[in-house]
């Protein structure tokens, strides 16, 4: 297969680590438009007390000190986001990891904001969504300057390879491993760092999280989360699908297929699910070994 725009060196250090960085790979001008829409969601926070469909508050939210932790879905509802989603910014190094018919999984923004932005624990995307065949990743947009003092994104290097780990909690689903029960040393996780503009990859089965942002710097982070088309969500995954055609219109490029690709990779189901807000922040707390500081 040629490539689009990664090398081939680039493709096997991802297929070898499970992530990648690109450096500068968005325009300032889209990052300029990025952060003024980013402003009027900020801005329609002021008037709210809880959470909406569109708007994720912190719990140290107030509307007379509003704090946004995510912004859910943004592709539903912001053309500047949507229009970044179906470009080849997005799409080409995509398409050199995994080929060229990709379908949308979903998308967020998670608004690590300057001295409070809450921690994600450590968690891998696939034991939300356990697919016939791994062929999943998120493209994250580095939105700021992104440095060890302001909660980047933290890996752990060939993890992508290996099983998924427990991530239930008294016997409900959580969202987060106990990392000492599961191996891992937080002393060999690699931050996911670089400039505003530029672009992370990470594999759907590589173990990540991120601290709390402690700093004097926001640390936004679009993700835009795919897979090949031919991965299929087995039942019991925290896909959401009615009919084919809906599955269909989720097809970011390339052609849809009815011919799932099983690969024998191993996976976990998400379930049962806990009653409460099912968001990663509220369905986290039920860890009882957290690795990251809670914000204030």
């Amino acid at each position: 297969m040629s490539m689009e725009t990664l090398t081939q060196s680039q493709k096997d250090f991802y297929d070898e680590n499970g992530y990648l960085v690109l450096e500068k790979r968005i325009p300032d001008d889209i990052l300029t438009n990025l952060r003024t829409e980013i402003a009027k969601y900020q801005e329609q926070a002021k008037s709210l007390s809880e959470s909406t469909d569109q708007i994720d508050l912190e719990d140290s939210h107030t509307p007379e000190t509003p704090r946004v932790r995510r912004i859910k879905l943004p592709h539903t509802h912001n053309k500047v986001m949507r229009d970044l989603m179906y470009s080849d910014l997005i799409l080409a190094p995509a398409r050199d990891l995994i080929g060229p018919d990709l379908r949308l999984h979903t998308t967020k923004l998670n608004m690590k904001s300057a001295g409070f932005g809450a921690a994600v624990e450590w968690h891998q995307d696939f034991a939300f969504y356990p697919h016939t065949n791994d062929d999943v990743l998120a493209i994250a947009v580095i939105l700021d300057d992104m440095g060890s003092e302001n909660g980047p994104l933290l890996v752990f290097p060939g993890s992508h390879k290996h099983k998924i780990y427990d991530h239930h909690v008294d016997g409900v689903f959580a969202g987060a491993m106990d990392l000492a029960a599961c191996g891992f040393d937080m002393k060999v996780a690699v931050e996911l760092k670089g400039p505003a503009g530029s672009v992370s990859i990470h594999h759907g089965r590589i173990v990540h999280g991120s601290s709390l942002n402690k700093s004097t710097q926001d640390r936004r982070l679009l993700f835009y989360e795919m897979m090949a088309a031919d991965a299929f969500p087995i039942m019991g995954s925290l896909t959401r699908w009615s009919d084919i055609k809906d599955y269909n219109d989720r097809m970011l490029c390339g052609e849809p297929t009815l011919e799932p690709r099983v690969q024998s990779i191993g996976a976990r189901i998400p379930a049962p699910l806990p009653t409460d807000n099912f968001t990663i922040y509220e369905i986290q707390k039920r860890l009882h070994a957290r690795s990251f500081e809670v914000a204030k």
